[in-house]
């Protein structure tokens, strides 16, 4: 007789998350920490009024196992779908093809009847400012994990 299947043998389960309000857009913001992309990979529709990226985005909610297991640390590719968006800016972002943003965070800037400014800050002071008339973000991931290139844990000096 073959024994039972436990959870802990199942592959992890893609991640698959809204943020509809400030609250939900933290756990979002500390899941995308790190998160790399080409600037290609960034697509404003203003008919759609949706802005995406494809991001590759370190599985934070994996480090400590992975460090306590000693394996490897993992990356997976993800897209983030922020809709409602009235207009999108940025600051100190150079839009060519080959340069590669670092996500930082996304803060959130409250206008008024719920409207506000998405910031999505990346490293070396670049922002992408998105006015919206609400929250409404989407966090998918789209590949399987791999292994991260680096091999190791993004850090920050204080």
């Amino acid at each position: 007789m073959s024994p039972d299947a436990r959870f802990a043998d199942a592959d992890p389960l893609p991640l698959a998350l809204m943020a509809e309000d400030e609250q939900d857009l933290r756990v979002l913001s500390s899941l995308l920490q790190d998160a790399v992309l080409p600037a290609s990979e960034m697509s404003y529709d203003p008919r759609g009024r949706s802005l995406a990226l494809l991001v590759n985005r370190f599985r934070w909610e994996d480090a400590e196992q992975a460090a306590a297991e000693g394996r490897d640390y993992e990356r997976v590719r993800s897209v983030l779908l922020i809709r409602d968006v009235m207009r999108v800016l940025s600051d100190g972002i150079s839009r060519e093809a080959d340069t590669v943003l670092e996500l930082l965070a996304i803060r959130w800037q409250a206008g008024t009847d719920g409207t506000g400014r998405l910031l999505l800050e990346f490293a070396g002071d670049g922002t992408l400012a998105a006015e919206v008339e609400c929250i409404n973000i989407d966090l998918r991931d789209v590949t399987r994990p791999y292994r991260a290139v680096s091999g190791k844990a993004p850090s920050h000096p204080d």
